[in-house]
């Protein structure tokens, strides 16, 4: 539960620092993968979280620079590690210059009902921990190498053990 600035900006620097991981991941090719016909690609999911710290965060009245909700897709991987590091970084700041810790727990529409601050941005973390999880699978299927999140991945276990979780 976030009561304090520092609650979130705890919380959201090791999410961030997940989310980069995985978006550092990618390859250009691997953007189009999916699971199904009509799923969204690797790289939708990818720009979805980008664009979702604009998209719901803007909500809270918070003035910062985002990539904005409806900005297109880029075609280049790296590009979206880009935009979300300059997003993060610019909604951390601001939060630490416009918000106190009584900010949390104003209100404000947020897809027609009343949010405190405090809940979006809770539902940002979840949010994006929902769509990096599906984008592992993708990650799998298109061969990549999944990073660790909440301990080691797969790779990362077999370098430091030698042997494959069980």
């Amino acid at each position: 539960m976030i009561r304090k600035i520092d609650d979130f900006l705890t919380n959201w620097k090791h999410e961030s620092n997940s989310t980069l991981k995985v978006l550092n991941s990618l390859t250009d090719e691997s953007l189009t993968q999916k699971v199904y016909d009509e799923g969204r690609t690797l790289g939708r999911l990818a720009w979805h979280i980008v664009i979702t710290v604009d998209e719901m965060v803007s909500q809270t009245g918070l003035q910062f620079t985002a990539t904005p909700h409806d900005a297109p897709i880029p075609t280049h991987a790296k590009e979206f590690a880009e935009a979300y590091k300059k997003s993060s970084d610019a909604m951390v700041q601001a939060i630490q210059e416009q918000w106190t810790d009584e900010s949390l727990f104003e209100k404000t529409d947020m897809y027609g009902e009343q949010w405190t601050i405090a809940t979006i941005l809770q539902i940002l973390i979840s949010h994006q921990t929902h769509h990096r999880g599906q984008m592992t699978v993708l990650m799998r299927q298109a061969g990549l190498v999944v990073p660790g999140m909440y301990g080691p991945s797969k790779e990362e276990w077999l370098a430091f053990s030698g042997q494959a979780p069980e």
